[in-house]
C-alpha cells in the first residue's frame, strides 16, 4: 500500500488555510512533468475528491493525491516550515534521486 504522511505542522497549516477563508477543503498535492529537475510539485486547496485520489489525514486537516502522483511520492512526508526565509510546504521524497535548490522540483 502507498503511503504519504503529513506532519502536525502540515496539519496545522491546513486548517489555518481553511480558518482564514471559512472552508472545509483538502491540500490536493500533484506531481507534473517541468521545473529544474525534471518533475514539479503543485499545490492546491480542493473540495472535490475524484474517483483515482487517495486521501490522507491527520488530526482533522486532509491530503489528496492522485494515484500517478502518489506513485512518484511513496513513502515521502509532507511538512509545514515557517522560518525567516520562507513560509512553505516541504515535501521529503525518499524516490527522488536529486531536487533543485527550491524544493519545488525533483528527478527520479
Amino acid at each position: 500500500m502507498m503511503t504519504l504522511t503529513l506532519t502536525e505542522a502540515a496539519a496545522a497549516r491546513i486548517k489555518v488555510i481553511n480558518d482564514e477563508n471559512n472552508k472545509k477543503e483538502r491540500l490536493r498535492i500533484a506531481v507534473q512533468g517541468g521545473g529544474c529537475s525534471g518533475f514539479q510539485y503543485t499545490f492546491l486547496m480542493d473540495d472535490h475528491v475524484l474517483s483515482d485520489d487517495l486521501v490522507f489525514e491527520n488530526n482533522g486537516a486532509e491530503i489528496v493525491i492522485d494515484e500517478v502522483s502518489l506513485a512518484l511520492l511513496d513513502g515521502s512526508v509532507l511538512d509545514y516550515q515557517d522560518d525567516l526565509t520562507a513560509s512553505m510546504f516541504v515535501i521529503t521524497n525518499p524516490n527522488a534521486k536529486t531536487g533543485c535548490g527550491c524544493g519545488n522540483s525533483f528527478s527520479i
